[in-house]
């Protein structure tokens, strides 16, 4: 495995250097599965050993010592750059300056720190990436609802789809180590290999180092759900207001439909008065006016008729149906709205404390005659 090495004063020891898997496990105390996960996982992992920490998330795969990292290296991929960053900020963090050797982390945590702060810094980074264009996108569909909108819209929300669940996973896997007490105490490296025992809940120092990048890490997974939602509730609105487009257009269809029939029924009565027939009409001097009347009076008839007919259809309501309880309407089996609705003890003037004694009368009574009917 190609790995860089750094020493326990922070300098580069080892540039892309090889070492064997067989080695590695020997000298740092892992497992044959371990290192498996440096070269074919894909979801972020922190491994807890008593010598070492093993840490794949994102663009970082290393191994942490008491005295020693290694980074695993990613050259000729996308995140050999990032990386290149991480390691110098790496550098940074394990060199300690003059002053400030009493109040530093241990130089494990120092590398977890600088881990963290790449891991964090890059999702950042990615997150404002794609936030940009998704407002921009957003903003540009509260004006417009185009086309080549919406397929940006889809392009967007497939990547920050992909982002959340990233970073999700980092998130997860930082708590998951936050709920591990004995991953905890076990990460005092430098401790463990000086003999000094810690008891398993003594671990505030590096729970206190988690839980502030763990914030970090659900803040961004707070603000991409929170925009993913925007999204969502963008598209039901697009879809809302498409759809009464769509409705406004079949209306119109349907008010030129009954245009064209009630333009229809007029014409009718006019081919009937123009067929090659006798009707003596043609011969009176009224005859034209009177069919031309005739045949208007007819087809704003079918109009208005279309038209009431298509009104009635257009009201919604929660019944279906529009109806009450008058006394025209009670033969009728519509419903009618709810506040119309009255008890028929109500209806006859008879109220509850009445009807109460009457029901307890009534199964006093009842009682009454079952028991005279039986044998004796």
């Amino acid at each position: 495995m190609r790995c860089t090495e750094f020493d326990g004063d922070g300098k580069v020891t080892l540039v892309n250097g090889a070492f064997k898997k067989s080695e590695l496990i020997a000298k740092c105390g892992l497992l044959p599965r371990d290192l498996r996960k440096i070269d074919s996982a894909s979801l972020p992992h922190i491994l807890v050993r008593p010598s070492a920490i093993l840490i794949k998330i994102l663009h970082i795969s290393c191994l942490i010592n008491h005295n020693r990292v290694l980074v695993f290296d990613a050259y000729g991929t996308t995140d050999s750059h990032t990386q290149s960053i991480f390691m110098y900020d790496l550098e940074g963090k394990l060199q300690l300056r003059e002053g400030r050797s009493a109040d530093t982390l241990p130089y494990e945590f120092r590398a977890l720190e600088a881990v963290l702060i790449s891991v964090t810094s890059a999702l950042e980074g990615e997150f404002e990436g794609v936030r940009e264009p998704v407002v921009q996108v957003l903003r540009e569909l509260e004006e417009d609802i185009d086309r080549n909108k919406l397929r940006h819209l889809l392009i967007y929300s497939k990547k920050l789809g992909t982002f959340e669940q990233k970073a999700r996973l980092v998130r997860d896997a930082i708590d998951d180590l936050l709920e591990a007490d004995d991953d905890l105490s076990d990460m005092y490296l430098t401790e463990n290999a000086n003999g000094v025992i810690r008891e398993e809940d003594d671990h505030t120092e590096v729970e206190m180092l988690l839980e502030s990048y763990y914030k970090v890490c659900d803040e961004i997974v707070q603000a991409s759900s929170n925009l993913v939602s925007n999204i969502r509730n963008t598209e039901e609105i697009v879809k809302a207001i498409l759809d009464a487009n769509r409705n406004s257009l079949m209306l119109l269809d349907l008010q030129f439909t009954i245009l064209a029939l009630g333009i229809g029924v007029g014409t009718f009565f006019a081919g009937l008065y123009g067929m090659n027939l006798k009707n003596f009409i043609e011969e009176t001097d009224f005859g034209f006016p009177l069919v031309s009347i005739s045949c208007g009076v007819f087809c704003m008839i079918a109009i208005v008729w279309g038209l009431r007919k298509l009104r009635k259809v257009q009201r919604l309501s929660m019944w279906g149906e529009s109806g009450s309880l008058s006394p025209e309407n009670s033969n009728r089996r519509g419903r009618g709205s709810w506040r119309e609705i009255e008890p028929q003890s109500q209806l006859s003037g008879e109220s509850r404390v009445d009807r109460t004694v009457r029901w307890k009368q009534d199964q006093r009574m009842g009682k009454m005659q079952e028991g005279s009917s039986e044998p004796l």
